[in-house]
């Protein structure tokens, strides 16, 4: 059984069909990468796993439990935390400080007990910036306010982690790291669903992928059969993109 099941999702905005009956699966353990061109629907269908959008028909299943009427709090507490496309993190807030946030929500339906500040203090070294813990996140790059948003939502510990474009902004040593850290989570056995414009990255992270365009999944299968795949080269990696 998949941790995380999407079948036959569609999303609807009047005339336009943002989603067109996608299906996709992220399994325990396991980096799933979901790419595609900009305005491919890949965001909205983020808001519906999140239950940010209400799907127009389709089903969202977490661990086989039906949750596609389940609000976005609830969500939350069965175990899903995302990142934004645009940066969510509290601004005049420090990196330790928006963590904290986040785990003090936690307590609200937590069964175990733990230490907010050492944890905190955990979680950004997890994600590699603990040296900017006491800064505020608006005068950090780009980039390292994203790793905050990766350790909030990781101070959720939750089941499946949705990162939305996570590496924006990175350099390349940073996103190397970035690699390195989803593959440590995924090894204690969170499932992960990345939507990423970084090729190199989604190829070296990813136990399978999912393409999406026009709000259709076009696409699936390992790193090298997406590669390979003469319709995504056609919609989105191009063939030169390929050959790399």
């Amino acid at each position: 059984m998949p941790l995380l099941d999407v079948h036959e999702v569609s999303v609807q905005f009047g005339g336009l069909l943002a989603v067109d009956g996608a299906t996709l699966t992220v399994e325990a353990g396991r980096v799933t990468g979901l790419i595609g061109p900009n305005g491919a629907g890949k965001t909205t269908l983020f808001n519906v796993i999140t239950g940010l959008q209400a799907p127009s028909q389709g089903r969202v299943l977490l661990a086989g439990s039906d949750i596609t009427r389940r609000r976005p709090y609830r969500r939350a507490r069965l175990g899903i935390a995302r990142t934004f496309q645009r940066l969510e993190a509290f601004g005049s807030l420090t990196a330790r400080e928006n963590v904290l946030v986040a785990l003090e929500m936690r307590r609200r339906w937590a069964t175990s007990r733990y230490e907010s500040n050492a944890l905190a203090d955990d979680l950004l070294e997890q994600v590699g910036i603990a040296s900017v813990a006491h800064k505020r996140v608006e005068s950090l790059p780009t980039g390292t306010a994203r790793l905050v948003e990766v350790a909030r939502a990781l101070a959720t510990d939750p089941k499946v982690l949705l990162l939305d474009e996570p590496s924006s902004g990175l350099d390349e040593a940073e996103t190397d790291a970035l690699g390195e850290l989803l593959h440590r989570l995924t090894g204690g056995g969170l499932g992960v669903l990345l939507v990423e414009h970084d090729m190199p990255l989604v190829m070296d992270t990813c136990a399978s992928i999912h393409v999406l365009d026009f709000g259709r999944v076009i696409a699936c299968g390992t790193p090298n059969e997406i590669q390979a795949n003469p319709s995504v080269q056609r919609a989105y990696l191009g063939t030169a993109k390929t050959a790399s």
